[in-house]
């Protein structure tokens, strides 16, 4: 583990901290003035750099602000706590806005202080775990014509600043595109913020979206700086803009017109230079006309807009993605990465992935830990989908998806080519002819049950189909038929499809 670097001239600052960090099992290194640590930084290696700095702010030999800036050229994403004294406050201000993760005031709790730099320690190693995936993960996936499109406007958008808006259903990877719009932009070496603003509190929304003055709310203990403030200079990607409320759509508004944000509790105006990509499931414009989405907000963030395919419309590419995702997976677990057999990429390729790519790479996830060889077969995937040992898998997709057949006209075929029940054939085209032709058969005997034997025939036929279109999943197949899912399970007893 990385140490915990700690500068101040008080060696009974120094010393409280080191004890109890150790207690802690942090490793620590201290100095008693900026001078020196930064002569340390300047020869170590990126393995032995400090995880998290925590700095006092006044110091013979330097002050902790100028040490702030420069720890920050070098390390853009190393927490810097500051240690300041009640009567330093404006100081710590002026920190906040150089990228401080936090002050802490003298005299201090050291419980609290061990709790807050365990805090920035955690945000230090996540941070590492998502650089690390970003730098050796490609970017995106994809050959299907869908994507290649999507591949072409990004590539087009690469010199632009300009705002756009990417739809797509969830999970299809609406991050990966803002990302990837970020990284080929002239903001790359900006920050690039992400939030999802149907993932967090009304109340707590404003606050993350455009910081808080100390003192603003109940629990508002310090200044904070809100994501346009941190995305200054880079790209904040807002997710999920179809569900901001639509009090903070006006708040929003402004912040694009002028690049001016207003912190919570705050009355002086905050310069930002940030681009801004939003997303979105929704269908705005239906949003707009209902009142729920604020018009002139809409045309201000659709500049561009970029739409992200389904998987679904991008089969041809489940066979590399499902590939890719078990590799990865395997590296994440620390095990050997499984091989997939061509039957069971079969499988996943007609199933309809309402998830997406999300989904896809949870299976994949799954598929690392509950597989029970390293090849991976048919029998072996999830029951959602809905391998059938009695119908042979659909075909292979070719490389421009010709030869994709739905998942209903396995089941449709596997049933109209299945023997009938005795005392006729229903066909399977013009079915009400050959109704009526085993009407006619049956009324033209002894029988006095006609009317019940062609029904049960009927409704048998009728949920079969259903719940071959669904997997067998009785609840949707209920719903398609349009009847209760009581009623359901009470046919499927009473004519025997048990």
């Amino acid at each position: 583990m990385k140490s915990i670097w700690i500068v101040d001239d008080d060696q009974s600052i120094r010393f409280v901290l080191e004890k109890a960090l150790q207690r802690e099992n942090l490793p620590t290194r201290s100095f008693t003035n900026p001078r020196d640590l930064l002569a340390a930084l300047s020869l170590v290696s990126d393995v032995d750099a400090p995880q998290v700095l925590v700095s006092d702010i006044r110091m013979p030999g330097g002050s902790g602000l100028e040490l702030l800036d420069k720890v920050k050229q070098k390390y853009p994403g190393l927490p810097v706590i500051i240690m300041t004294a009640y009567s330093d406050l404006d100081s710590a201000v002026s920190a906040f806005q150089g990228g401080a993760f936090e002050y802490l005031p003298k005299p201090f709790d050291l419980p609290k202080a061990v709790e807050l730099i365990r805090r920035a320690l955690e945000e230090s190693q996540r941070e590492e775990v998502v650089q690390e995936r970003l730098s050796e993960a490609p970017e995106m996936l994809g050959q299907a014509p869908a994507m290649q499109d999507v591949f072409r406007a990004i590539g087009r958008l690469s010199q632009s600043n300009v705002t756009v808006m990417i739809t797509g259903e969830s999970g299809s990877g609406k991050e990966l595109v803002a990302r990837a719009l970020h990284k080929h932009s002239p903001r790359s070496q900006g920050p690039f913020v992400a939030i999802n603003t149907a993932a967090i509190p009304k109340d707590l929304l404003e606050s993350e979206l455009f910081g808080h003055e100390r003192g603003a709310f109940t629990g508002a203990q310090s200044m904070r700086r809100g994501r346009f403030e941190q995305a200054d200079g880079g790209t904040l990607f807002l997710d999920e803009i179809g569900d901001m409320p639509f009090d903070l759509q006006t708040r929003l508004l402004r912040v694009l017109s002028d690049g001016h944000v207003y912190r919570v509790g705050g009355h002086g105006a905050v310069k930002t230079n940030v681009r801004v990509i939003a997303a979105t499931h929704q269908n705005l414009e239906q949003r707009v006309k209902e009142g729920g989405f604020r018009e002139d907000l809409f045309h201000r963030l659709n500049v561009i807009r970029l739409r992200l395919p389904a998987l679904r419309e991008r089969r041809e590419d489940i066979a590399m993605l499902t590939r890719h995702f078990l590799q990865q997976s395997g590296s994440q677990l620390g095990v050997e990465s499984k091989r997939i057999s061509e039957t069971a990429l079969a499988w996943l390729g007609q199933f309809a992935f309402p998830g997406n790519v999300r989904q896809l790479e949870n299976i994949c996830h799954w598929l690392t830990v509950m597989a029970p060889s390293q090849l991976i077969e048919a029998k072996d995937l999830p029951p959602e989908i809905g391998v059938c040992a009695e119908l042979a898998p659909p075909p292979l997709l070719s490389p421009d998806g010709a030869t994709a057949q739905p998942p209903i006209l396995v089941q449709a075929l596997a049933l109209a080519t299945a023997p009938a029940p005795p005392g006729g054939q229903v066909l399977a085209a013009g079915w009400e002819l050959g109704l009526e032709a085993d009407a006619m058969a049956l009324l033209a005997g002894t029988r006095g049950d006609v009317w019940e034997e062609l029904s049960r025939r009927f409704e048998s036929r009728l949920i079969l189909a259903a719940l071959a279109s669904t997997r067998g999943r009785r609840i949707e197949a209920a719903n398609k038929l349009g009847i209760g899912r009581n009623t359901i399970t009470r046919k499927i007893q009473e004519l025997g499809l048990e």
